[in-house]
């Protein structure tokens, strides 16, 4: 007879004979993904040096299929080509203060889930137009359009939470009332903030779930994996940091200038009045003075049109509310996995707001670069630069980055013994794959004597050739990544 432990966990699953699915719940209906190999389902279940030597004994070959993968970026530089990896976990940064997550932050506080929220929508497994996961992609990627007045996104806000919406058909009714619920309760903090006058204009409706769960559980993890349950996802999302307080990030130059905040440092809009930021338990009824009423409305296609900063980045830290430099610890599950997966990639997009913000905390450097199962440390490198790369070529894509990592991102003990370690830049990048016929100058012979090896891809436009300069592509990516990993066999 099994046990009580035993008896619970087969009655969880809902498995019946003969391959009939618990008539319980509408979960059975929606698509899933294949499952992973059985050797990638959990980095707590195999040690690293286990990993390093498993290949060696399934004779299979190094391919992105086969292997495993730490992927490091923000949400756009990294949604168009975060499928070209069936087995990986996305590190994502928390630090936006732009569009949608600017209002949360501003009224709620909290740490930001606009990447994240993008990162879980894109991932959500492909379904036909007309199934209920589909509909739920649909409500949860739903975006209040940005041209409503107040009145209007109040209105169809309205509509939204209580149930009345057409995005709302289509979706099975367990699912319905768990997202509704949520809805619910984040529409309830706001009215407890009602003094701070919340703009629904532009808000994600996926961010406001999210935003909720986060406030409910007090814990992100969480929501994170409550919005994978119900949309079917496999996705590993990690949150560079765990935390229920907002993450501001800061940009020194080298003309001492400091410039705070995400937007303002990657693509600052006019605003009438900026936003205030308040570093403060997300949820809590002390959340601060009141903030200007406003919300920081930003197009994407804005970002190829910037002023340049006055003197390039000369390093990125995280501050607090009195703009004091903070140490804040990397999620435990981040370094974990730097530990336990076979490629390392640094994602194309914003260098210094969505790239450094998960490079720029203790141990990180650490656990790259003494890292046993991590055979391949790749940097995608842009095709153009923006405002926070203006001039760079690939060498100071490659210095930047090891320059950060090499920082000490601790407050130093005093007195003897103290020397601090500085990794090479083999270490932290073994492999530099560029875009032919990108505007980023790429000098391949100082680069290998760095280090590192380059590989020279041709891009695949996925979206008919409208881009001025070549992109990546999922397809792109799989290929070239595919012919460094037969080099580091």
């Amino acid at each position: 007879m099994m046990d009580s432990q035993t008896a619970n966990s087969s009655s969880s699953l809902s498995i019946q004979p003969d391959g009939i699915d618990s008539p319980g719940s509408s979960v059975f209906d929606l698509p899933i993904q294949n499952p992973a190999p059985a050797r990638n389902t959990s980095h707590f279940e195999i040690r690293p040096e286990e990993l390093t030597n498993l290949r060696a004994h399934d004779h299979e070959p190094a391919s992105v299929d086969s292997d495993s993968f730490v992927f490091i970026s923000g949400g756009t530089g990294g949604n168009t080509i975060c499928t070209a990896f069936p087995n990986a976990c996305y590190v994502l940064p928390v630090s936006d203060d732009g569009g949608s997550s600017s209002e949360i932050i501003r009224v709620l506080g909290g740490p930001s889930v606009g990447d994240i929220r993008s990162r879980l929508v894109r991932l959500i497994p492909i379904a036909s137009p007309s199934s209920p996961l589909n509909a739920i992609k649909t409500l949860l990627a739903y975006r209040l359009p940005h041209h409503y007045s107040e009145r209007q996104a109040r209105e169809e806000w309205r509509d939204i939470v209580e149930g009345r919406s057409a995005l709302w058909n289509g979706i099975p009714t367990d699912r319905k009332e768990t997202i509704r619920g949520f809805l619910v309760y984040f529409e309830s903090e706001v009215l407890k903030r009602a003094h701070k006058n919340f703009i629904f204009v532009n808000g994600s409706i996926g961010n406001y779930f999210i935003a909720a769960a986060q406030g409910f559980f007090r814990s992100l993890p969480s929501a994170i994996f409550l919005f994978s349950s119900i949309t079917n996802s496999q996705a590993n999302i990690l949150p560079v940091i765990v935390t229920n307080h907002t993450v501001t990030i800061a940009a020194e130059l080298e003309n001492g200038e400091r410039i705070v905040g995400q937007c303002d440092i990657s693509h600052p809009v006019t605003v009438l009045q900026a936003p205030t930021i308040n570093v403060v338990n997300a949820w809590s009824p002390l959340d601060g003075l009141e903030s200007p009423a406003t919300n920081v409305l930003f197009e994407a296609e804005d970002k190829d049109r910037y002023e340049p900063l006055s003197s390039r980045i000369s390093r990125l830290l995280y501050i607090n509310a009195y703009g004091i430099e903070i140490h804040p610890s990397p999620n435990p599950d981040y370094i974990l996995s730097l530990k336990a997966n076979n490629v390392l990639v640094y994602s194309c997009g914003s260098l210094w707001t969505s790239i450094m913000p998960c490079l720029a905390l203790q141990g990180v450097a650490r656990a790259i670069a003494r890292s046993s199962s991590l055979r391949a440390k790749i940097l995608l490198l842009n095709s153009e630069n923006d405002r926070e790369t203006d001039g760079y070529s690939a060498v100071d894509y490659i210095q930047a980055i090891a320059h950060t990592l090499n920082t000490q991102y601790q407050i130093q003990p005093y007195g003897l013994g103290n020397a601090q370690t500085m990794y090479p830049i083999s270490a932290f990048i073994t492999d530099l794959v560029y875009l032919k016929g990108g505007a980023v100058a790429v000098d391949s012979d100082k680069i290998t004597a760095l280090g590192v090896r380059c590989t020279e891809v041709v891009s695949e436009l996925d979206d008919g050739g409208n881009h001025r300069l070549p992109r990546f592509s999922a397809n792109t990516v799989r290929r070239a990544v595919n012919e460094i990993l037969t080099r580091h066999l």
